[in-house]
């Protein structure tokens, strides 16, 4: 009886893909964002390595108002029902990072969660219900995020400092209940 009951444990423990890094992967679905778009200076690109990883990297600067860099994924419509959290599994330098969700594309807030980086290989797991709204940098005051869908993701870098970054990136999904 547990034989049946084992494997479906397995398959929901393990993370669904959102995005999978690899050497084949078609990185024009992301889009990198900067602070220029305010008049910032920072600037960043998005690139395979040769192992096939992603790797976000680049320099922010406080020059001209800026301060971040960012990328994005359209994610059509993804479906997060009876999902728990985002697995991130990444390699940082070190630095704070900020992982951005969005119910509606539309939408002129971002649901956000901040994680760190130990310059080590690491999954992240980032819970759906603590991600909170903000607004240009503001908490607002709206409730966490508890949708069944998502149509964007991404991660930005903008610690208030100048500093350049690193962030190698193997797989983004989530892991259902």
């Amino acid at each position: 009886m547990n034989f049946h009951f084992l494997p479906l444990v397995l398959l929901l423990m393990n993370p669904i893909p959102i995005f999978d890094f690899q050497p084949s992967a078609d990185l024009r679905k992301w889009t990198v964002v900067n602070d220029g778009v305010m008049g910032g200076r920072s600037q960043s690109t998005l690139r395979l390595d040769q192992e096939g990883n992603g790797v976000f990297s680049g320099t922010v600067s406080l020059e001209n108002n800026g301060g971040f860099a960012s990328i994005r994924l359209d994610c059509g419509h993804l479906s997060v029902t009876n999902s728990q959290s985002l697995i991130l599994k990444v390699r940082g330098d070190g630095k704070r990072y900020q992982f951005r969700i969005r119910a509606r594309k539309n939408e002129y807030y971002s649901y956000i969660h901040y994680f760190e980086t130990s310059g080590d290989w690491e999954e992240i797991s980032l819970p759906l219900s603590e991600f909170y709204p903000t607004f240009r940098g503001r908490k607002l005051d709206l409730p966490n995020f508890s949708g069944n869908a998502l149509e964007e993701i991404g991660i930005l870098i903008g610690n208030k400092r100048q500093e350049d970054f690193r962030l190698l990136i193997d797989f983004v999904g989530v892991r259902k209940e």
